[in-house]
C-alpha cells in the first residue's frame, strides 16, 4: 500500500475529490496518509480533519525563499515516507531539490490542455481567461508529472469539455473541475499506485 501525501494551499476541492474516491474504493494500492498545507487556516485542512487524515501546516510565509521552504517540504515528505506526492491546488513552485528527490512521483493538475495555456503565470482563473480570450472551442485539464519546469512534466491523462457561447472564466473553471479534474485526478493516482504508468523516453504510458 503506497503512502499518498497531498499538498494543498486553499479550499481543497481536489483533495475532497481524492477523499471521496478513496472512500468509494476507487484508489487501489494506495492511501492518503498525510495532507501538508502551505497556509494556516486553509479549508483543505478541515477536509483532512473531517476525513481523519493527519495534517501538517508548513506556512510558506515563515521561510525566506523557495529553496529553504522546499527543503522543509522535502524533510516532511521523507518523514511521511511518501511514495506519491499530489499537488492539489498547491500554490507554491517547488525547488528542484524536491522534484529531483521524487522523480515521476509528483503529480499535478493543470486546468488546461497542456501545452496550451500553461507555464509560469498560468494558474487559477488566469488560465481560463487566456483560453477564452483565444476563442478555444474545447478546453479541459491535464494530469501530469512534475519536473523542474512549470507544467512541463510527462502527461498522464487529459480530458476535455466544450466551451459554450457566453462562457465566463468562472463557469469554465467550474465545468472543468466537475467534469475533468475531480474524475481524472483520482484515476491517475490509482493508476500510479497500481504501477500502471510506465515512463519511456520521458513520456508516460498508461498500461491498460
Amino acid at each position: 500500500m503506497k503512502n499518498i501525501v497531498v499538498l494543498v494551499s486553499g479550499g481543497g476541492t481536489n483533495l475532497q475529490a481524492l477523499i471521496d474516491a478513496q472512500n468509494r474504493g476507487e484508489i487501489k494500492g494506495g492511501k492518503i496518509t498525510c495532507v501538508i498545507s502551505s497556509k494556516e487556516g486553509a479549508y483543505a485542512l478541515e477536509r483532512a480533519k473531517n476525513a481523519g487524515i493527519p495534517a501538517v501546516t508548513l506556512p510558506r510565509k515563515d521561510f525566506p525563499d523557495s529553496k529553504t521552504y522546499s527543503e522543509e517540504i522535502l524533510r516532511e515528505l521523507n518523514n511521511q515516507k511518501a511514495d506519491l506526492v499530489v499537488l492539489a491546488g498547491f500554490m507554491t513552485i517547488l525547488d528542484e531539490c524536491v522534484t529531483k528527490a521524487y522523480p515521476y512521483k509528483i503529480i499535478n493538475v493543470h486546468p488546461a490542455l497542456i501545452p496550451s495555456f500553461c507555464g509560469e503565470g498560468f494558474y487559477g482563473l488566469k488560465v481560463h481567461e487566456a483560453a477564452l480570450a483565444y476563442g478555444v472551442k474545447v478546453s479541459g485539464a491535464t494530469i501530469h508529472f512534475v519536473n523542474e519546469q512549470a507544467d512541463a512534466g510527462a502527461i498522464i491523462l487529459q480530458g476535455t469539455v466544450e466551451v459554450a457561447n457566453g462562457e465566463t472564466p468562472e463557469t469554465l473553471q467550474r465545468k472543468i473541475m466537475e467534469n475533468v479534474e475531480w474524475k481524472l485526478l483520482p484515476k491517475a493516482v490509482s493508476l500510479f499506485c497500481e504501477d500502471r504508468i510506465t515512463i519511456r523516453g520521458g513520456k508516460a504510458y498508461v498500461d491498460v
